[in-house]
């Protein structure tokens, strides 16, 4: 494997936020100056990217602004850009390599993308290299499930819920307790977050080495296990017209090589400028809205709260109890009446990468 990284250690948050205003109040182009005289130029900073007037300055103060929270979850991991040039409401695209005209303060690396072989990617680490992604239209920040020196080695499993547009989203937050639930019985811990859309993200940290194929099995036994103990609330049925009315997606197939996920403080490219908040269990009751958590709000929560998201994934388990608690997993199944066998899939994606693979065995009855 072989890169480059920026050197570059952002002068404090404030003084960018100058800059960043500065710029924005004037011709809405310049260069911004980080440390040991590395610089970034951007452009355009008063173009608004949300209908309700938040312009691509406003994004990049926010980021600026929360960057100590969120660096830890974006470090040296590949970052899958979701390009919209002019703002939300226009054309949107995905971009996962590099591109040909990098400047020198965005840190790239190269690695093996499988069926591509070696290609160059963004990858976060530095505040620079964020803002240079809102600056060619991401609103969104997406980083992989593994680090660039531990590709292939995740060390997170993401656990989506996502309802169908009758579900309420106290309905989700509930579910999202029962998953906290079910974990626990398994002494596995998990990091709760909005998804900043409708849904709910569960993040289980993962212990080293952990392979992809297990990270995998163990989220389709989570969400079988979810399915089991609440069929009236849960399904794990992909297809959209084949799930029964009411129903919550149980999402647990974005753990393959290459898959990202919007990542705790991230912006959402929806109206409001919504942000995939990190919550306490303590949260999860009938008032939480995710319409709570914006660009203009987050900032005070973070100054109040800290890292809520980095906290949760702190405690992270052994293999040795990792598969204890998959063998936990597999006895609610066992109690449960049979599932239908789910299918091994291989496919592209332009969201999730090349080479996206993701295999769950069947559950072991007794007898079987």
């Amino acid at each position: 494997m072989t890169g480059r990284r920026a050197t570059s250690r952002p002068k404090p948050a404030t003084d960018l936020e100058s800059q960043l205003e500065m710029i924005e109040r004037g011709s809405g182009d310049g260069d911004l100056t980080f440390s040991r005289g590395v610089s970034l130029h951007v452009s355009s900073l008063g173009k608004p990217y949300f209908a309700s007037g938040i312009t691509k300055g406003a994004l990049m103060r926010y980021y600026t602004r929360i960057w100590p929270v969120l660096a830890p979850h974006v470090k040296d991991r590949p970052l899958v850009l979701k390009r919209y040039p002019e703002g939300v409401g226009g054309p949107m695209f995905y971009q996962q390599n590099a591109g040909d005209h990098v400047p020198d303060a965005v840190r790239v690396e190269t690695f093996d993308t499988r069926d591509e072989g070696p290609k160059p990617r963004i990858v976060g680490g530095d505040l620079a290299t964020l803002l240079y992604t809102v600056q060619i239209g991401s609103i969104e920040v997406h980083p992989w499930l593994s680090r660039v020196r531990s590709i292939d080695t995740p060390d997170r499993c993401l656990i989506d819920l996502d309802p169908g547009d009758d579900v309420s989203f106290s309905a989700v937050v509930a579910l999202t307790r029962d998953v906290l639930g079910i974990l626990r019985q398994c002494a596995l811990t998990a990091a709760v977050k909005t998804s900043g859309s409708s849904g709910m993200h569960l993040v289980i940290p993962l212990p080293p080495r952990t392979s992809w194929d297990t990270s995998a099995e163990l989220a389709m036994l989570v969400a079988r296990a979810v399915m089991a103990q609440r069929p009236e609330r849960a399904t794990v049925e992909r297809t959209i017209r084949s799930r029964p009315q009411g129903t919550i997606y149980v999402d647990a197939m974005q753990n393959a090589r290459g898959k990202s996920m919007a990542c705790a403080y991230s912006v959402r490219a929806r109206d409001g400028a919504t942000v995939s908040a990190p919550v306490r269990e303590r949260e999860l009751t009938t008032r939480l809205r995710t319409e709570g958590f914006t660009v203009r709000t987050m900032p005070a929560r973070v100054d109040r709260a800290g890292d809520v998201y980095g906290d949760a994934l702190a405690a992270t388990s052994t293999k040795r109890a990792l598969a204890t608690a998959m063998r936990a997993l597999e006895q609610v199944l066992d109690a449960a009446p049979p599932v239908e066998k789910p299918q091994r899939e291989q496919k592209r994606s332009s969201r999730g990468g090349t080479g996206v693979q993701s295999t769950v065995r069947r559950r072991r009855r007794p007898g079987v």
